[in-house]
């Protein structure tokens, strides 16, 4: 029992980042401009990733019998207030927004990298958490390549 809590937790924190994920993505488009129309698409597409992570993640937790967060992470809450302040104090350019993102995309990775670290993770949700990961990367790496293309 005590396993299956500790594996429910560790998928809850990886539900909340995606929580994360798609709220910062979202701010993102709050702040576009309207000839960014790829980035919106870009960031549209990035939460429909999350959101499909999410729903992979809340049915193995289901599996658990365990209850699935709904909220964000306090490094997420704490992410996008200083998201609020940094544009303030920057602007909303590509650039800044991008860089943003890529920040958002550096926290995911370092979750998924905590979670696999995690030596009692049965070998079907390490492959699935692995798998997720590395898709997330490939996001990661193409929000950091366009935040290249702006500095």
């Amino acid at each position: 029992m005590e396993k299956s809590r500790e594996v429910t937790e560790v998928l809850n924190d990886l539900v909340m980042i995606n929580n994360d994920r798609i709220a910062g993505y979202n701010r993102a488009i709050r702040e576009l401009k309207p000839g960014d129309g790829d980035l919106k698409l870009l960031f549209d597409r990035m939460i429909i990733e999350s959101q499909q992570i999410k729903s992979d993640l809340a049915n193995e937790i289901q599996v658990l019998h365990g209850d699935v967060e709904k909220g964000s992470s306090e490094m997420g809450k704490i992410y996008r207030a200083w998201m609020d302040v940094k544009a303030v104090f920057t602007g909303e350019n590509r650039h800044t927004i991008l860089s943003n993102c890529e920040e958002g995309e550096d926290a995911v990775q370092r979750a998924y990298k905590k979670a696999l670290e995690i030596d009692r993770l049965p070998a079907f949700l390490r492959d699935l958490l692995s798998n997720q990961q590395n898709m997330l990367r490939y996001s990661h790496d193409e929000i950091r390549n366009l935040r290249n293309q702006y500095a």
